[in-house]
């Protein structure tokens, strides 16, 4: 994590480029930085948890105070092919990069289990597209 002195806190991956040993920064994400108590008790790592007879995978968000689970759904569309249809993580959790775990755990299922993936949520799009990693990519229904 790479901390600025300013008002906002930037997640990056540092990546060697193969020309002049340069290195390419790549931002994972941004969120605000202030001091109210749920980014004092922001998790850097939250448990993602995949329920697979619900079709979602669920990150609960009780130790920051907030009722609600961050979701993302999935429905299976055929044979070894699956739909990520929807993320959504309560207005009290957002900015803290928990919809991130959440399209890591859904693709990395779709890596393992060996799906082809069609990407409805505009999040996961993006998520896919800043982390471009083959073995995401090589899964991924156009």
């Amino acid at each position: 994590m790479i901390l600025l002195p300013s008002t906002h806190v930037f997640m990056a991956t540092k990546t060697l480029l193969s020309t002049a040993n340069r290195y390419k920064y790549t931002l994972l994400w941004r969120f605000p930085l202030c001091k109210c108590s749920s980014v004092a008790t922001f998790q850097s790592n939250p448990k993602v948890t995949h329920e697979r007879h619900k079709r979602c995978f669920t990150v609960s968000l009780e130790e920051q105070g907030v009722a609600e689970k961050a979701v993302l759904c999935y429905e299976f569309t055929g044979e070894r092919r699956v739909n990520l249809l929807k993320t959504r993580v309560p207005v009290e959790a957002r900015g803290r990069g928990i919809a991130a775990h959440l399209a890591k755990a859904a693709m990395d299922f779709v890596v393992e289990e060996n799906l082809k993936a069609q990407l409805s949520c505009w999040y996961i799009k993006t998520f896919v597209e800043q982390n471009p990693l083959p073995k995401y990519r090589d899964h991924i229904i156009d």
